[in-house]
């Protein structure tokens, strides 16, 4: 028998992995991995809807591809297939957009749990590609599920108890980036800063006078965490540029 009778399958057979199932589980795929992209993209993160929608739609396509693209050589003597090497190639090559989605600042490292959720979506969109659809189904449950209710479980099982809001006054010398420095440093000590409030800003000709005009800015920071907010202006105050630093809470104005 020759090779030109198995490779000369019809371009547009709907039963050689193009039917009516295939199309619904590209369709899955991409249900399920656009409920995970528009999660991200709520949440403003660098991966959102689309890019998830792609990487799930896309990795389907491939086990497709995995699993009907070849049927036109099976059977040809010497011929031996393996659809588990498109998969791991799939997997392989997940961690590139994934590593471009980390980011590391100082000492801080940014970018994991998008990196992660766009391998689970890759996972997702393989499992219904390969006809696991219920398996891509209850992986994106478990998805919301620890991205949405992982963090209230922590949150309620800290030890220590939630400070209510807090006002931190600061007036520093503007044009030197302190502003960013400092939510930067609130952040980072646990704390969520609610509203920001830049009184206008003020021209001092002291010292600097050399210099030119040094303008000064006054800023209210309303925050929110756990912990005591004392250390943070203990560490503001030695701060070059900053000339004031203010608490006061809430509790002390009613």
């Amino acid at each position: 028998m020759r090779i030109a009778e198995y490779a000369a399958a019809p371009l547009f057979d709907p039963g050689r992995g193009q039917g009516v199932r295939q199309f619904v589980e590209l369709g899955i795929a991409l249900l399920l991995s656009s409920l995970i992209g528009l999660e991200r993209e709520l949440q403003q993160k660098s991966a959102g809807l689309r890019t998830h929608t792609l990487v799930g739609v896309g990795s389907a396509l491939f086990m497709e591809v995995s699993i009907h693209g070849f049927d036109a050589v099976q059977g040809i003597p010497g011929v031996g297939l393996d659809p588990s090497r498109v998969a791991a190639q799939i997997v392989s090559g997940i961690g590139f957009i994934g590593g471009g989605l980390i980011f590391v600042r100082r000492d801080g490292v940014r970018g994991l749990t998008t990196a992660a959720t766009v391998w689970l979506t890759c996972a997702v969109g393989m499992s219904c590609g390969g006809g696991l659809p219920l398996l891509g189904a209850a992986a994106t449950v478990v998805h919301f599920l620890v991205v949405r209710g992982f963090p209230v479980v922590t949150r309620r099982m800290a030890l220590a108890p939630d400070v209510g809001p807090v006002e931190l006054r600061l007036s520093y010398r503007t044009r030197r980036g302190l502003l960013g420095r400092v939510l930067e440093l609130c952040t980072k000590r646990g704390f969520r800063v609610t509203d920001v409030h830049v009184e206008a800003e003020a021209e001092s000709r002291g010292e600097h006078r050399e210099r030119g005009r040094i303008k000064e800015a006054d800023v209210v920071l309303s925050l929110e965490g756990k912990g005591s907010a004392l250390p943070l202006v203990e560490e503001l105050t030695h701060w070059d540029g900053v000339l004031g630093v203010g608490l006061r809470s809430h509790a002390d104005g009613e």
